[in-house]
Order: C-alpha cells, then sequence, then structure tokens
C-alpha cells in the first residue's frame, strides 16, 4: 500500500504541470449592494449584507489528490470615495457616508480593503478545496460582506435632488482584486501568486423626509377681553436637507374653521375667539382655504424652530373659566 501511494503522487506530479497549473484559475462575482431607502434626518444607521461567490475551476485530472485554494479578495476606493476610511457614495457633487467590511463588527480594523489600500488594510479571505481524488471541474464558495451607513451629522446633511427620492451610488469596476495560490496536499500558507479583477456597485435612495412636533400655546388670564391677549408656541421642524415643505394648520377642534378659530370653555358651551399666524398678528395660517396661507421652508438636515403666533383679539368678555383648542399641523414635503 505504501508504495502504490508513492506512485500515485509522483504520476500525480507529473499531472500537475504547466500545461495542467494554466487551467487552473479562480474567478470572483459580487452581487450588486443596495441599502435601499435612507432616511438621513432618522437618526438610525443602515446596515445591508452583501454576497460574492469564489469560483475555481480544474482542470481534468489535475487534482488527483485534495486541491486547496487560498485566496484573498481585496477592495480598493471605489467612485466617489477620496478614502477607504472613510468612503462615499455619490450623486453628482453630493455625497453620502458609508463602508464596506469584512466582518459584522464594522470596527475600523474591519473596513475592507487590502495591502497598499490606505486606512483599509483587512482583505476578506475565502477558501476551498475540491475532495479528495477528484476529476477536476469547478468548485465555488460563497463569501458574505457587510455594508453600514452610520446616523450622524454627514448623513444628516445628506440631500435630495429636486424634492424627490435620490439615488446615490459607488462603482467598483477594476477596483476588485483577487489573488489566490493553488496547491495539493496542504493549504497554501497565503493568496500569493495569481490575480483576477473584479467589480459591482453599491447603491442606496435618500428619501424625503420630515419630523414635527409642537409645544403648548397658552395664554394669560385676562379679566375683561377689551384689547387683543398674544402668546407663542413653537413648531420643531426637522426635514431632508434641499426638501421643500409646507406646514398647515387645521381649524381645531372646536370651530373647525382656519379663518374663525375658537377655544371652548372646558365646563360651559361658552367660546372666545382666537387666531393663528406666522408673523405677528400677520396672515391667518390655515391651509390655503378661506384666505389662509401655509408657511412654507426648506430642510437643511437639522430641527429649526417654527414660531407660531397667537392672538385673542378684543370681544365681548365670556363667562370666566378655562378655555382650551386643539390645532392640528400637518407638514407637507
Amino acid at each position: 500500500m505504501r508504495r502504490w501511494l508513492t506512485m500515485l503522487v509522483a504520476a500525480f506530479g507529473c499531472a500537475w504541470g504547466a500545461s495542467a497549473q494554466a487551467q487552473n484559475t479562480c474567478s470572483v462575482s459580487v452581487v450588486d449592494t443596495n441599502f435601499g431607502a435612507v432616511s438621513p434626518i432618522s437618526g438610525a444607521d443602515y446596515t445591508v449584507t452583501g454576497s460574492g461567490v469564489l469560483s475555481c475551476t480544474f482542470a481534468p485530472l489535475a487534482p488527483l489528490l485534495t486541491a486547496y485554494v487560498s485566496a484573498c479578495v481585496n477592495l480598493n476606493l471605489g467612485t466617489n470615495s477620496l478614502s477607504a476610511a472613510s468612503r462615499t457614495l455619490g450623486n453628482g457633487t453630493q455625497r453620502m457616508p458609508y463602508n464596506l467590511y469584512v466582518d459584522a463588527s464594522y470596527a475600523p480594523a474591519s473596513i475592507w480593503g487590502g495591502p497598499g489600500v490606505t486606512g483599509a488594510l483587512s482583505s476578506l479571505p475565502v477558501s476551498l478545496s475540491m475532495g479528495l481524488l477528484s476529476l477536476g471541474g469547478t468548485k465555488t464558495q460563497n463569501f458574505s460582506f457587510y455594508g453600514k451607513i452610520p446616523a450622524g451629522a454627514s448623513l444628516a446633511a445628506v440631500s435630495t435632488v429636486n424634492n424627490g427620492d435620490t439615488e446615490y451610488s459607488s462603482s467598483f469596476a477594476g477596483a476588485g482584486t483577487l489573488t489566490y495560490a493553488i496547491s495539493i496536499l496542504a493549504a497554501p500558507a497565503n493568496c500569493l501568486g495569481n490575480s483576477a479583477s473584479f467589480g459591482f456597485t453599491v447603491k442606496a435612495t435618500a428619501i424625503n423626509n420630515c419630523t414635527i412636533t409642537a409645544t403648548p400655546m397658552a395664554f394669560s388670564n385676562a379679566t375683561i377681553l377689551t384689547g387683543s391677549v398674544r402668546s407663542t408656541s413653537t413648531l420643531t421642524v426637522r426635514c431632508v436637507n434641499n426638501n421643500a415643505y409646507q406646514i398647515a394648520l387645521n381649524g381645531g377642534t372646536v370651530g373647525a374653521n382656519v379663518a374663525a378659530r375658537k377655544m371652548k370653555n372646558t365646563a360651559t358651551a361658552a367660546t372666545v375667539d382666537y387666531r393663528l399666524s406666522g408673523t405677528l398678528d400677520g396672515p391667518l395660517w390655515g391651509d390655503g382655504t378661506n384666505g389662509t396661507a401655509m408657511v412654507s421652508g426648506t430642510g437643511t438636515g437639522n430641527s429649526v424652530p417654527v414660531t407660531i403666533y397667537g392672538r385673542v383679539p378684543a370681544q365681548t368678555t365670556p363667562i370666566p373659566g378655562d378655555y382650551k383648542d386643539t390645532v392640528t399641523a400637518t407638514i407637507y414635503f
């Protein structure tokens, strides 16, 4: 048995010559990676898991024993990026921060790069082997990588174009490199020896989005309404950068009329007239009907205060009591 094995290895050595080696090749394909819809003002990270395939083809009868492949999948900057340490997706001159990692730790040391890639030295290692006494053919090995768009000021600054959902992307055409080594009996000590290139695209879509909150408006106590009583409240508005918006105020639950709002006594049916506007004693703030106007603005990605000016005009003084109304603010974007 020992003599047979010696002869087998010797015969294998003859089959694994220069001609056979030339036919033993590997390649990588990577699926385009899409983060999907991203709200720049969400305050949340966005992650995605990407996938690729290492495919190795062996000449017939060449791997008469087990053949091993050690591969390193390397990645350069990609388009729209100035540094692998902080890659960016692009739309024209606009940028969205992101990066790709070799594992799900999303740590700086795990940024997908490779030898010579400043700030990202981590290759993605992949290995495979052919079975004992295989007669050649193709063997594949799937692998994963991980993408992250981090929350923060850079993401909040991302803008949309023409008030529509806006695609950001980066191309790695020609920016991916596969290096690999093939050996028998044992896995290669490294992935040096052969090389191939690959490419794919990373995308994300910045979507229009706004948030709005409000503080209560409280008028001061008054014994008689012979003059105006004023107060203010604040809307806090946050919209995606470059995203135009309009804010409407409805007619309230009591009067249900944007041009003639009323507060109602909490204990009786008595009411008090009042007005809301976007400037001190300015035009009535409503929904654009009955002579009212909406307040408009353009998002910056940051929260901005919007003041509502309230006024109770001179009128017949109703019976004493607490008077209330509930007005709904709606933001259109």
